[in-house]
């Protein structure tokens, strides 16, 4: 075929694809991370507001949780979902400084737009944004500080700011910092994942408890049974408290009345050995994650022993660990050694209420690897926001007992900038620009606080940055967003500098992009 002007040009994609290439690409992430920034703002510091997310199933949520709000976001832009994947990193690593990393990612690409739109190349700005973030962890290693009980207690209360449980901050704090050092006696690496949450439905949130043990909701089937043992020794069985059952159909021919008796004998005296076990391992209390025959729970009961069943997998084995007891799979091979000891046992019925499970308490375990928090509070919202900053603060907190401590309130950032301003000097290429421009960006942590706290943010900047230079104490933003020498506001060392190596990393990624192919024609 001839080379001719009517020959159809070689297509390599969908005609409905959309390319976008040049200073386009930046600006288009910029506005993506705008977005995200501005979203978020008004939530940070201990003034920050709250938003409300309607679901498209109906359900309602109210928070100012950074990971919360962007987890419940259905995001479609491409930049939106690096700054999505960015959030749930910093939440899965440190539980904390979500809000805080999304701040700092949108100003670093604010800062860059304007450096871009006066020709300084992408290639420039992540060089110079490597150069300032190596100065700022230079800057974390001098303001770090040992770990100690009062700074413990100290960043469980900042953890807490903002929330919900704020207004019982005083009572929180300490119940937090008690449940993790008690867990960290009894196993290795302490976390949030081992103070179990429950909910009261009742009270305030002052009617909150520790507990050195665990509660689960669980329907108690026999009122016979003991109740409010006391210094008891209680089995963990995983499976079910009865006679197992076939996994494959079988016929049993029977011909005549002596074989049937005999059956049903041997069905009896298997009944009675399970029965025997439990009572003679000396067992006063026994949990299965399985169903119990009704005949053995009857003999248990005669025998004084409370039987309760059908706990689930997770259950059954935070209640082995806080007791100190050993998982057995048959009720045929408990032994006194495989029992767990408890201080008090006891289960409440909750006949006026809709739930059909009692409340049992496993209580005063001496040696417990899994303890619980019952959280007081009648409402279903609230009291979830409650648990949920909990949660947050026994992250930051579990983070603490093994890290150095840098202090909060917007002071180690505005000492960051400081000290990426003084890196900067010994740059003498365009370099110098983009450490200029991620100071600035540092800079929005402390601006924002003073922002939300009702207060000038260009001022309060202004004398964070004559204090950096002073070398005084820290500095940082009040809760009514003054200027003040930080007191009792302190944050691991790994919330701050995982917070910034993200930012930092997923602003670096976009600056590189220099097109978008979009198949969708969006």
């Amino acid at each position: 075929m001839s080379e001719g002007a009517d020959r159809p040009k070689v297509v390599i994609v969908p005609e409905h694809t959309k390319v976008t290439s040049g200073t386009e690409v930046q600006e288009k992430l910029i506005i993506a991370a705008r977005v995200f920034s501005d979203l978020l703002k008004p939530t940070f510091g201990p003034r920050g507001l709250d938003k409300m997310l309607y679901k498209t199933d109906g359900a309602t949520a109210v928070t100012n949780d950074g990971a919360k709000i962007v987890a419940e976001l259905l995001v479609r832009h491409p930049a939106a979902k690096m700054m999505v994947s960015m959030a749930n990193s910093q939440e899965e690593d440190c539980g904390d400084g979500v809000t805080t990393t999304m701040l700092i990612c949108g100003s670093l690409l604010i800062e860059a737009n304007t450096l871009l739109r006066k020709g300084l190349h992408p290639l420039t700005l992540v060089d110079g944004y490597a150069l300032a973030l190596e100065a700022a962890r230079e800057q974390m290693s001098a303001d770090a500080r040992e770990s100690d009980k009062p700074g413990l207690l100290a960043v469980a209360e900042t953890a807490l700011r903002g929330k919900v449980a704020e207004s019982a901050l005083d009572f929180f704090a300490p119940m937090i910092v008690e449940a993790l050092s008690t867990v960290a006696k009894n196993r290795e690496g302490a976390a949030a994942e081992h103070v179990t949450m429950h909910k009261t439905g009742t009270g305030g949130l002052r009617d909150s408890r520790f507990v050195n043990g665990i509660v689960v909701n669980r329907r108690v089937i026999m009122d016979g049974l003991p109740n409010d043992l006391s210094d008891a020794k209680v089995a963990c069985l995983d499976g079910d408290l009865k006679m197992r059952e076939l996994t494959r159909d079988v016929e049993i021919k029977i011909t005549n009345a002596g074989e049937l008796d005999s059956f049903i004998e041997a069905e009896h005296e298997l009944r009675d050995a399970i029965a025997a076990s439990v009572i003679g391992s000396g067992a006063g209390a026994v949990l299965c994650s399985g169903e119990i025959d009704r005949d053995i729970l009857h003999r248990l009961a005669d025998s004084g022993i409370l039987a309760v069943g059908e706990l689930d997998s997770s259950e059954i084995r935070n209640a082995s660990e806080a007791l100190g007891a050993r998982l057995v799979d048959s009720p045929l091979d408990i032994e006194a050694s495989d029992l767990g000891h408890c201080g008090r046992i006891s289960w409440e019925r909750r006949e006026e209420s809709d739930s059909v499970e009692d409340v049992i308490r496993i209580e005063n375990c001496p040696s417990p690897a899994i303890v619980t928090i019952e959280v007081g509070g009648a409402g279903e919202t609230g009291t979830e926001e409650v648990i949920r900053g909990l949660h947050d603060s026994l992250r930051a907190t579990s983070l603490a007992f093994d890290e150095e401590l840098l202090p909060g309130a917007g002071s180690i950032h505005a000492r960051m900038a400081h000290a990426v301003r003084r890196a900067l000097e010994a740059q003498g290429g365009r370099e110098r620009l983009a450490m200029e421009a991620f100071a600035r960006a540092l800079e929005t942590i402390p601006a924002t606080l003073a922002e939300n706290g009702g207060d000038d943010p260009l001022d309060r900047v202004l004398e964070l940055r004559a204090a950096a230079r002073e070398g005084t104490a820290p500095v940082g933003i009040s809760p009514e967003g003054k200027t003040w020498e930080v007191n009792g506001v302190w944050h691991p060392r790994s919330v701050i500098e995982n917070s910034l190596v993200s930012a930092t990393g997923t602003a670096m990624s976009m600056l590189r992009i220099d097109q978008v192919i979009s198949a969708r024609g969006d």
